[in-house]
């Protein structure tokens, strides 16, 4: 099981971020992976299936800025899209080729586990209650939980605040892993309030009818770069959540195949630069270095 002729890196689309801060364009160059032309793979194994198909359906979030944001062209892009892209590049499939599902944090081991997607990639946080149902390749990143409150507010300056000021709601997404982290913060259960995506939990907090969001820093800066002069970020992360890529459980190939692919676009300079153009091009984000890859079992 291998590749015969790997992905190189293609030449670019032109890409333009808006940074937090100074509210300027940065132009970056996008690197697109280049499908690999003679791929070849053990019979049967999910690699071949998909690398003969010529097309795969890859499940990710289109509400998140720097990882997965859908734009008005109804096409996601984001640090977890051009992951993905290169991943399936490595099959031998075009960019174009890419279906996308929309993968709400409830949703995502339902879409891999009834076949609806082949993987997902979705700011997916690896724990152990979830491989009770699915398989992880990875981790590609290592996030940690932070919470976001209004410019002006000096109520909240960390998660050790919400149980001083019952009265303050926070909101974070149905099924993600913040939602049940910050529960021990909280003078009562009342105070969480949820959605299935963060753009409605952004949607209150603008509105006053929540006091704070909480989820994964790297997201957070996303919507204060995307909301200038709104909102800010308070206190230290209090988490480590490494983000994983979601497959079938007990494929061990195919998640093998993964992390080959994840040390590849880090060796090729393709994670950096996809890295650069995505989430990195946001103010208070530093560049990472690919995680320790967990072994496939």
């Amino acid at each position: 099981m291998r590749l015969i002729r790997s992905a190189a890196l293609a030449g670019a689309v032109a890409l333009a971020l808006s940074a937090c801060g100074g509210g300027e364009d940065i132009e970056a160059e996008a690197p697109e992976p280049v499908a690999a032309e003679e791929a070849e793979f053990e019979a049967g194994s999910t690699m071949a299936e998909l690398s003969e198909a010529g097309e795969m359906t890859i499940g990710t979030k289109f509400d998140q800025p720097g990882f997965g944001l859908r734009g008005l062209d109804e096409t996601p892009d984001g640090f977890d899209v051009r992951i993905a892209q290169y991943i399936a590049a490595q099959l031998g499939i075009e960019a174009d080729k890419i279906k996308w599902v929309e993968s709400p944090s409830s949703q995502r081991e339902d879409l891999i586990v009834n076949g609806d997607v082949d993987m997902v990639v979705a700011t997916y946080t690896i724990n152990d209650k979830r491989k009770e149902r699915i398989t992880f390749a990875g981790p590609y990143y290592v996030a940690g939980q932070q919470i976001m409150v209004k410019k002006d507010d000096s109520t909240i300056s960390g998660p050790e605040d919400l149980k001083a000021n019952p009265d303050v709601k926070i909101c974070s997404v149905t099924g993600s892993t913040p939602a049940e982290n910050i529960r021990e913060y909280l003078a009562s259960p009342d105070q969480l309030v949820t959605f299935e995506v963060y753009d409605d939990c952004v949607t209150q907090l603008e509105n006053g009818q929540v006091q704070a969001v909480t989820t994964d820093n790297v997201i957070l800066v996303g919507y204060v770069a995307e909301n200038e002069g709104k909102f800010k970020l308070v206190g230290e992360q209090f988490t480590e959540e490494p983000y994983g890529i979601g497959i079938e459980k007990g494929d061990t190939a195919f998640c093998e195949f993964i992390n080959e692919s994840l040390e590849k676009a880090a060796e090729e300079g393709y994670y950096e630069e996809a890295w650069k153009e995505t989430a990195g091009a946001y103010e208070g984000t530093e560049v990472p270095e690919l995680p320790e890859l967990e072994p496939c079992a």
